[in-house]
């Protein structure tokens, strides 16, 4: 059998090493072959991801019969884009295994405690966004100020670069183009300008 390995790390300092050893292991220990797809620095959030979208390509091609992945979460946070995603690789004949939580959808079994562990890891991303949005909502009603703070229009610095283009003076300046149109905006405001 061929077997498609995937894993991922959030961040740009981490490494999926610990992961891959694992899941180089299982697939030798099963007599498979394999393909390794790896993103670095990228949420579970997201559903575009440069080596899981290299992969699901070879899984339209049938490079490989089956995913396999060091934890669920490793493949998605998202419940939605997650059971897509294992649907797809369903139709097109792909199984799926993870090491951590003992899933493998070639029986209903697996099948069902990978439904109920992507709905349990939703909802705790869910709580804990609650969980913020009340602290934020609180922190706004005892008057806090959030975000981060207001820089101070630097008028030398926008006028150095008023002759430019908006979007040559944000390269210039290092900022965003919409800082510099409220940069402007401000010195022209100002009495002093």
């Amino acid at each position: 059998m061929k077997a498609a390995i995937y894993a991922r790390v959030s961040t740009l300092d981490q490494t999926a090493e610990n992961q891959l050893l694992e899941l180089r292991k299982y697939v030798e220990a099963r007599g498979w072959t394999a393909a390794e797809y790896v993103d670095h620095g990228v949420s579970g959030t997201r559903e575009s991801r440069p080596a899981l979208d290299a992969l699901m390509g070879d899984a339209k091609r049938r490079r490989f019969d089956v995913l396999v992945c060091w934890r669920l979460d490793r493949l998605g946070r998202n419940l939605r884009h997650l059971i897509l995603l294992l649907d797809e690789l369903a139709a097109l004949g792909i199984a799926f295994v993870t090491l951590g939580e003992g899933i493998d959808t070639t029986s209903p079994t697996g099948r069902l405690v990978l439904h109920v562990l992507g709905a349990i890891s939703e909802f705790e991303r869910e709580r804990i966004r609650e969980r913020v949005l009340a602290g934020l909502a609180r922190a706004r009603t005892e008057g806090k100020a959030l975000g981060r703070p207001k820089a101070a229009v630097p008028v030398h610095r926008v006028q150095r670069v008023s002759h430019l283009s908006l979007d040559d003076a944000a390269e210039a300046l290092g900022v965003s183009r919409s800082t510099v149109k409220r940069w402007r905006r401000q010195v022209h405001q100002s009495p002093s300008a």
